[in-house]
């Protein structure tokens, strides 16, 4: 396990602290003066910033403790298989999500779906 406040470790440990503080700043200021999309916005940024706060804690490992990433990472040949198929599959999922949106914009009027 990492330790956040090892002499060499804090110089990079410490940025997350930082940017959840300044997060927090910014989404108080925002609430208090009714910005619309700001609020949704700092709010990811803080559950990003705590995802990452996690993952810097329990660096190298998956399971504290008992499993690294090197310990829980697939074989070679499965990633690469994976990586193949993913990026085959990735962009004609793309297009025809963009093919469907194409073919259905305009339908619905100004009111929306409901």
């Amino acid at each position: 396990m990492l330790s956040w406040f090892a002499w060499p470790q804090v110089l990079f440990t410490a940025q997350v602290p930082l940017l959840v503080g300044l997060c927090s700043g910014a989404l108080l200021v925002s609430l208090v003066r009714r910005w619309e999309y700001w609020p949704f916005l700092l709010t990811l940024g803080l559950f990003g910033l705590c995802l990452l706060g996690l993952s810097v804690s329990m660096f190298p490992h998956v399971v504290p403790n008992a499993v690294t990433i090197h310990e829980a990472a697939a074989p070679h040949a499965s990633l690469a298989f994976m990586l193949v198929g993913a990026s085959v599959l990735i962009p004609i999922i793309l297009a025809y999500t963009g093919y469907s949106y194409w073919v259905f914009r305009g339908k619905t009027g100004h009111e929306g779906y409901h």
